[in-house]
């Protein structure tokens, strides 16, 4: 569970309540559910006229990944590519064969069939790459299907506030009417902003940020098969990765893989 994405959500909530309450308003008084209808939902099936069904069926499995803590095991990888080009040190390439169908990692398993089965460099490097383009394209379809929601929900809002002013405008001669109709009009404004800038807006920046650790983690699979394709000094190679990592992650597994 990322607990960032729960306080996220807690406190946005609980700053818009605070808000609400010292100004002399009350909580019901933003609560209205004709208005989660126009904004919420009008701003959801748009979606569907903008991309295929299939895509958009799967929007919330997408959405659910903002509340998950993904770990793309960039340390774990350091010390496995020092390992595997310490023993092609010593034994080859061709040793490294072995155990290949016993790695859950399909992108670095891809990798080091290709190695092994004796591709160039330069052929290995362009068929990962490609591979982590297209992963990265898939990842880019859904996000921006969330950035098109939190698009469209502001503008939602405002067609809600305009379909409420036109009925307030309809009934002017009920004086007494016009205040609250008036406050039933703008709630749809906002709610079409916390649409934009309290749910998908930062749920979209959030699976950007995971998809970027994800890349990350895969150009180091791609950096240490070529750099034990090359030959290099597993303490080469593992200054290399550590330079992927964060100061915090860099200092954890450093004086594992670099020995003096």
């Amino acid at each position: 569970m990322d607990i960032a994405t729960i306080i996220g959500f807690l406190g946005g909530a609980a700053a818009v309540l605070l808000g609400v309450l010292t100004s002399g308003s009350s909580i019901m008084g933003i609560i209205d559910v004709p208005s989660v209808f126009v904004t919420l939902g009008g701003s959801f099936f748009s979606l569907w006229i903008c991309a295929p069904m299939s895509q958009v069926t799967r929007i919330m499995t997408i959405i659910g990944r903002c509340f998950k803590v993904y770990d793309f095991g960039e340390k774990a990888i350091v010390q496995n590519m020092v390992s595997l080009s310490e023993k092609a040190r010593r034994e080859g390439i061709l040793a490294l064969e072995e155990g290949l169908d016993d790695l859950s990692d399909p992108f670095l398993k891809e990798g080091l069939r290709l190695m092994v089965d004796g591709s160039d460099g330069a052929v290995i490097r362009a068929i990962l790459e490609n591979e982590m383009a297209q992963t990265e394209a898939r990842h880019m379809i859904y996000i921006n299907l969330i950035i098109q929601w939190a698009g469209f929900g502001p503008g939602f809002g405002m067609m809600g506030t305009v379909i409420g002013l036109i009925g307030m405008l309809n009934n002017l001669e009920d004086k007494s009417s016009l205040g609250p109709n008036m406050a039933t009009a703008l709630i749809t404004t906002l709610y079409g902003s916390w649409v934009a800038n309290w749910l998908f807006g930062p749920m979209a920046q959030k699976l950007i940020g995971q998809n970027a650790s994800e890349m990350n983690a895969k150009e180091m699979v791609i950096e240490g098969i070529l750099s034990i394709q090359g030959g290099d000094n597993p303490r080469v190679l593992a200054q290399k990765l550590l330079t992927y990592l964060d100061p915090k992650a860099r200092k954890a597994v450093e004086a594992d893989v670099i020995k003096d």
